[in-house]
């Protein structure tokens, strides 16, 4: 039965059947019904048959499945990203996602045969596409963390993953549900969940404690992101059987380069320096500079304990107190780190730049250096705004105008600058927040960020004109009914606004928000409409950085995609990485899109309690707030000080009935017609924190004690002391800039640095 299945359902890979119509079909005797189910359940179970909703069945290799992850919204919606990079994202509907989690590989079924595929160039828009999920492939975790509660029916543990829709049940015995206590955060497994319309299973496997106490919160997000600081036992002893200097045979091969002036530039908390550079002239108008990338590959070889637990991790995660890194501290800190006065092996990238940016000739190979002087951002801003007083000062300083103009030249190419300045936390010693500070993208920030853009490219031609297989950094183009909405928006404004699916013309667009009040505001529409950057195996082009050849090349410490390329384009041709890379490039987009969900958690927690604090004291601190989008029900705020998005609720606002008007694209209160704008700054105080849906409300400053008379103005303006300001400042952003779409934004914020090899 089951080869008479292959061979019909190979025929007719595009056709749906039920099992009435394939026992009909087929000619199956009346009691040989059972067979038929059997054999089906043979092909599923294979993966050569899939059933859909309803009893229906249809072949694996239809061209209206397609595998990919999907990722939620709060609201249920989704979207999945193909394994087929040719193909566009694909829209979910909240009721279609069926018992899928946020990152599970699954098959969704297509509303519509896409017009354009594999012959699609990757600069051209895809048509959207539309399904549902019908099969799920491979569960990204089955673990969850949550609140446990005691119901009339039993026990229950309410997910903290506000994307997951509903408590999972446990039994009673069997688990260590018996030693919860109401209201602990607890570890439940999921076990079984066969429909969205039933409460899904588990089994209590971790009792965390008290979400009072100390340090539940952030073990927490350890547990519910499956991050671990600690190493087997066998990762260690790789790891530590290297030592901690560099051996006389380690520089076989190697061009020696320790005598150029090289330097670091890193953030004042850094330990694990992983690119240096050095420069120096080269002639009249000419300049010879040297990226040295920290060489891990020669530490970490395919096969080993060491590569194995690298690739399993993906990347180092950087929560806000704490590094669970890639690498043991014996090579990410140590004898990988490029630290001053030591000798360090490296790979190196050599380019032949004239003075306006471009790239005259390139050159690959290993080297050892020994760093000269290690620089904070902080130390290199004061020297590139201030007087060098030794060689190595002047270089930096020249080093600072080379990269100005290479900065110049990739914006004139089709560059987006999507960079925004970021917050970071940082905490006392109860692990609450202590201060939160403001970073800037200075000049420091853009010499480092302009060398390893320019290194990740090179390689990445390099890698394309050998014909090596490789990882690539792929940032799609933005779906083109997400740009059509936001052109409508912008237009609506009366601000002109080409064809956005054109770079030039968002470039233009950018260009006329630069000089608007509303300009910060809308720019940060734009990035809503972005797609995240992944990892391919192909090389698809970057659309933020306007690259068609971009890898990532600058990280090998703390990526291990980086560490991929390295082996690529350095390795002897039959050790080169082979079939396997497609899997390897979902599966490292998969960890980074957790890394930076969890990095995203642990913030989240410490800025809610530190804000709830506020509330349980009546101690209210004041924010200026951008207003960033118009709502029915509310107007979204950014809150730079903060570093986060939040909402201000129309029912908060007291002193009048406010009411939307979608045509003159404000918020108005009815009686003194206070008008409320994109764009505007205003005063808010926090008013609400839910921890459990995770969600925070905003006030306007002083709206629940101010009497409405005092509150606004006589002419139905602005409310006295709310609104700051009608033009906005430099966008924060830190909540919404999609992943990779900004460089250096990203790149601070997985490593706590400036190296723009994250975009």
């Amino acid at each position: 039965m089951e080869e008479i299945l292959i061979r019909h359902f190979g025929r007719k890979r595009d056709t749906i059947f039920t099992l009435s119509e394939l026992h009909e079909i087929l000619g199956v005797p009346g009691d040989g019904r059972t067979q038929l189910q059997r054999g089906l359940r043979e092909l599923e179970r294979r993966a050569l048959v899939v059933r859909l909703p309803g009893g229906r069945y249809l072949s694996a290799a239809s061209a209206s499945l397609v595998a990919g992850r999907l990722q939620l919204t709060k609201s249920g919606r989704g979207f999945v990203t193909p394994a087929d990079p040719a193909l566009p994202e694909i829209a979910i509907a909240a009721r279609e996602t069926g018992t899928a989690l946020p990152d599970d590989r699954v098959l969704v079924l297509l509303d519509e045969m896409p017009k354009k595929r594999f012959w699609q160039r990757a600069s051209s828009p895809a048509a959207p596409l539309a399904g549902s999920v019908v099969s799920i492939v491979e569960r990204r975790r089955s673990r969850f963390v949550g609140t446990f509660h005691r119901t009339a029916k039993g026990f229950e543990v309410r997910p903290d993953d506000p994307r997951f829709p509903r408590g999972i049940a446990v039994p009673p015995r069997g688990n260590a549900a018996v030693r919860a206590r109401q209201g602990d955060k607890v570890v439940v497994e999921l076990s079984r969940w066969e429909s969205r319309h039933a409460a899904p299973e588990g089994r209590v496997v971790e009792v965390l404690g008290a979400p009072s106490h100390e340090g539940i919160d952030m073990l927490g997000v350890l547990r519910q992101y499956d991050l671990n600081g600690e190493f087997p036992a066998a990762v260690l002893k790789e790891a530590k059987r290297f030592g901690s200097h560099v051996q006389a045979g380690d520089l076989a091969g190697r061009r020696d380069c320790r005598a150029q002036a090289v330097i670091t530039i890193d953030p004042d908390d850094a330990r694990d320096f992983d690119d240096a550079f050095c420069l120096e002239p080269a002639g009249a108008n000419r300049w010879k500079l040297w990226v040295h990338i920290a060489d891990v590959s020669h530490y970490v070889r395919p096969g080993s304990a060491l590569d194995a637990e690298a690739r399993r991790r993906g990347n180092s995660s950087y929560l806000v107190d704490r590094v669970i890194p890639m690498l043991p501290e014996e090579l990410s800190n140590e004898l990988c780190s490029l630290k001053p006065h030591v000798d360090r092996l490296t790979k190196c990238v050599e380019f032949l730049l004239s003075s306006d940016g471009r790239i005259l000739a390139t050159d690959f190979y290993p080297a050892v250096i020994h760093s000269k002087k290690r620089f904070t951002y902080a130390g290199a801003l004061e020297v590139l705004e201030g007087r060098a007083e030794d060689a190595i000062g002047r270089m930096l300083q020249q080093a600072g105008d080379l990269a100005q103009a290479i900065r110049k030249r990739r914006f004139a190419n089709g560059s987006l600058d999507l960079d925004f300045p970021e917050t970071k936390i940082r905490l006392d010693a109860q692990g609450r927040v202590s201060r939160i500070e403001r970073h800037e993208n200075d000049a420091s920030h853009q010499l480092i960020e302009e060398f390893m853009l320019l290194a990740n490219e090179a390689v990445a031609g390099r890698l394309m004109k050998l014909g090596r297989p490789a990882i690539y950094r792929t940032h799609e183009a933005p779906d083109p009914d997400r740009l059509d909405g936001y052109r409508k928006e912008v237009l609506g404004h009366s601000i002109p606004c080409g064809n956005l699916t054109r770079p030039d013309e968002v470039r233009k667009l950018f260009t006329r928000l630069g000089d608007l009040a509303i300009g910060a505001a809308l720019k940060i529409g734009f990035l809503r409409s972005l797609q995240r950057a992944r990892y391919t195996a192909d090389p698809i082009g970057h659309y933020g950085l306007a690259k068609k050849k971009y890898t990532h090349f600058t990280s090998p410490i703390r990526r291990y995609a980086d560490l991929v390329v390295h082996r690529s384009l350095f390795a002897p041709a039959k050790h080169v990485p082979g079939d396997a890379l497609h899997e390897v490039a979902d599966h490292l987009s998969s960890t980074e899109r957790n890394s930076a969900d969890a990095e995203r958690d642990s913030k989240e927690l410490k800025l809610h309690a530190f804000l709830l604090d506020q509330v349980h004291t009546e101690k209210r601190v004041r924010y200026a707030a951008r207003v960033t989008a118009l709502r029915d029900f509310g107007f979204s705020i950014d809150i730079e000080a903060l570093g986060m998005n939040a909402m201000v609720p129309l029912s908060l606002l007291e002193d009048d009935h406010y009411r939307h008007d979608p045509v003159a694209k404000h918020i108005a209160g009815r009686r003194a017609r206070r008008v409320i704008r994109l764009g505007d700054t205003l005063e808010v105080e926090i008013a609400k924190v839910d921890t459990i849906r995770k969600m925070i409300d905003f006030r306007l400053a002083g709206a629940a004690s101010t009497p409405a008379r005092q509150r606004t103005g006589r002419r139905g303006g602005e409310a006295k002391g709310h609104v700051l300001s009608s033009r906005p400042r430099a966008a924060e952003g830190a909540a919404i800039v999609p992943d990779a779409a900004a460089p250096a934004r990203r790149r601070r914020r997985s490593r706590r640095r400036g190296k723009a090899g994250a975009a």
